[in-house]
């Protein structure tokens, strides 16, 4: 692992650790270990050494988007072990910093006291809410991240009939101008307008759009519970031709992801 990420946090204050069995040396009993890491393999391997390592009253949260079946499968096993376990769906992205995070948290009312003062100051007002019992945080996250699919959808499709439009139509002009009391005001407009600032027409990017997993996730769950869902559908489907075709809605999409959450995107080599 390198070392730089570590000097980095401890340069703004933060006491450093160079391993899972380092963190754990250095932290008080109760203990209380957020992981954030990427979703599957990576999530998997870092609960199982907290779980060997830790002990009876710890609380260990997982804050990344772990689907909510392995979540209840974990708060299973670290109860088993005595240790307490919460998952917390984290919506917010690259601006959370600024403006704090939407936090939806799954497991017991006793662990979230534990911890819930620091849900307060890392929360908006009214930012993060005790949501259900083990799996409920990362399955609210899951469907809140599928309406997010739908949204952005709607707003590219909109967005590509203006820009093929007669009239020659000012993208960054209109998604400011609907921000001021208009129906269809959202974070999300806001956020393609900074995007049609930066680049007008989106030539800079590619029109590939990936997807993190919760949308299928969320699909599934429609399926399995007889819930028709198909604007989640198109949406997703629109995210799978994007990887085989241009086209300026998955610009669009590129685009968004990029401004809210940090996410990579394709150059199209005409910047």
């Amino acid at each position: 692992r390198s070392p730089d990420p570590i000097r980095e946090v401890e340069e703004k204050g933060a006491i450093g650790a160079s391993s899972i069995e380092d963190l754990i040396s250095k932290l008080e009993a109760p203990r209380v270990v957020w992981v954030m890491v990427p979703s599957g393999g990576p999530t998997q391997s870092v609960l199982g050494e907290l779980m060997d390592r830790l002990s009876p009253g710890d609380l260990v949260i997982d804050g990344g988007n772990s689907n909510f079946h392995e979540s209840i499968s974990h708060h299973e096993a670290f109860k088993g072990k005595g240790i307490q376990f919460l998952d917390i769906g984290v919506s917010g992205g690259v601006w959370g910093l600024k403006i704090g995070y939407n936090m939806m948290v799954g497991g017991t009312k006793e662990a979230v006291s534990m911890i819930a003062p620091g849900l307060d100051t890392l929360a908006p007002t009214d930012g993060w809410a005790h949501v259900g019992e083990g799996g409920a945080g990362h399955y609210v996250k899951m469907v809140h991240n599928g309406i997010e699919y739908g949204l952005m959808q709607a707003y590219a499709e909109g967005f590509e009939v203006l820009h093929k439009s007669r009239f020659g139509i000012d993208l960054e002009q209109v998604s400011k101008l609907w921000m001021n009391g208009s129906v269809i005001r959202s974070w999300l407009l806001d956020l393609a307008g900074n995007a049609f600032s930066d680049d007008s027409d989106l030539s800079a990017i590619k029109g590939f759009v990936p997807d993190s997993g919760e949308g299928r996730w969320t699909l599934q769950e429609s399926v399995d519970l007889d819930v028709p869902a198909p604007v989640l559908y198109a949406a997703l489907s629109t995210r799978f031709r994007s990887r085989q075709e241009e086209s300026f809605q998955s610009k669009v999409l590129a685009a968004l992801r990029n401004q809210f959450g940090g996410h990579a995107v394709k150059k199209s080599g005409k910047a």
